[in-house]
């Protein structure tokens, strides 16, 4: 099992009062385990190109799903052929494992 793939089996879990942002060093050995995410201005960010919008927004349309299940929702961007995914948990000004759990299953949607 790859390390990705480790964080696609997880859920993610809902931030309580006491929750707080991941420390540097944590997103740095997660950051490892989501290839092709970066650190943007203290978010995860990707861009995803496609042929064309249709695929860009069925891209789009699917994530919305793993939004749903995880209740942990990205900023998106969506322009003709590429979609940009932004994650960050605002309730904590910054980075929690859900980002990287909703990162990682991001990626897997166009793995294999």
């Amino acid at each position: 099992m790859t390390t990705e793939s480790a964080l696609t089996t997880k859920k993610c879990q809902a931030c309580s009062s006491a929750t707080q942002a991941l420390a540097a060093d944590t997103v740095r050995d997660l950051l490892k385990q989501v290839p092709g995410w970066d650190l943007v201005n203290g978010e995860l960010r990707r861009t995803f190109k496609f042929k064309n919008y249709y695929e860009s927004l069925a891209f789009v349309n699917a994530t919305a799903w793993i939004s749903h299940r995880e209740d942990h929702h990205p900023d998106i961007e969506l322009g003709y052929s590429q979609v940009t995914m932004r994650y960050s948990t605002h309730s904590v000004k910054g980075l929690t494992e859900n980002d990287f759990i909703c990162a990682a299953k991001i990626s897997a949607l166009l793995a294999g």
